[in-house]
């Protein structure tokens, strides 16, 4: 059985215009971390929803994505797609 990696982005209840991207093989458990507060960067901002969520084969695939979503032109596919 294959194990996926996710790219995944979340998006502020408390502040709607505060998204964050990032990737994990383990969604459910990253998105509690989240919204628990054991993630600094994102603790200020919580509670988190799941805004988009795409499944890679392998690691690799997820971390390119990833970065692309991180850069000019994936956030603004990230926010007119996504």
């Amino acid at each position: 059985m294959t194990e996926f990696h996710y790219v995944y982005t979340l998006q502020s209840l408390s502040h709607p215009t505060q998204i964050y991207t990032g990737q994990t093989s383990g969604l459910r458990k990253r998105v509690r971390e989240h919204n628990s507060g054991k993630v600094p960067y994102t603790s200020k901002f919580k509670p988190w929803g799941i805004r988009s969520a795409t499944a890679f084969p392998d690691r690799a695939r997820a971390l390119n994505f990833e970065r692309y979503l991180k850069s000019g032109s994936g956030r603004a596919f990230l926010h007119r797609d996504l």
